[in-house]
């Protein structure tokens, strides 16, 4: 049974998870869940809408690479939406913000999971590492941390 915590939509046609304001390992297995309902409801990529979430430990670190990483095998793609200064801070303390593709806005995400962006995946893959770049300097600046 899916947890009501991870509610899976279609938004334009793409699978979204929206994750709550805490993942961690009480959750995580909740979290899967949703993840394998997302990936089997869509064709390609899916999208993890982590707007809420103020704090995601390593077993949400873990079930977001796993799931990764199955997508990848498949041919898919997970996107990551995370606004937030805190989750960036652990993608980049971990160096999970190499590995898993994030963007500030569900709106963002949703254009490259769409592919109307009109931009060669070249450049797309370029202009997120500067956004996330960018949005890692701004949350450890927001927190008092330089590089």
């Amino acid at each position: 049974m899916l947890d009501s915590r991870f509610p899976v939509e279609l938004v334009s046609g793409v699978p979204v998870v929206t994750a709550p304001e805490e993942i961690d390992i009480t959750s995580a297995h909740a979290l899967r869940s949703a993840l394998l309902t997302a990936a089997a409801s869509g064709d390609g990529t899916f999208v993890v809408d982590m707007t809420r979430t103020r704090f995601c430990d390593s077993a949400g670190l873990h079930t977001l690479v796993a799931a990764h990483r199955r997508a990848e095998n498949e041919g898919r793609r997970v996107l990551l939406v995370v606004p937030g200064a805190a989750v960036l801070r652990v993608l980049a303390i971990t160096g999970m913000d190499r590995v898993l593709p994030s963007f500030a806005s569900l709106t963002e995400a949703l254009a490259l999971a769409d592919g109307h962006d009109g931009q060669p995946a070249l450049a797309n893959d370029e202009r997120r590492r500067l956004a996330n770049d960018e949005r890692r300097r701004l949350a450890n600046d927001e927190q008092g941390h330089g590089w």
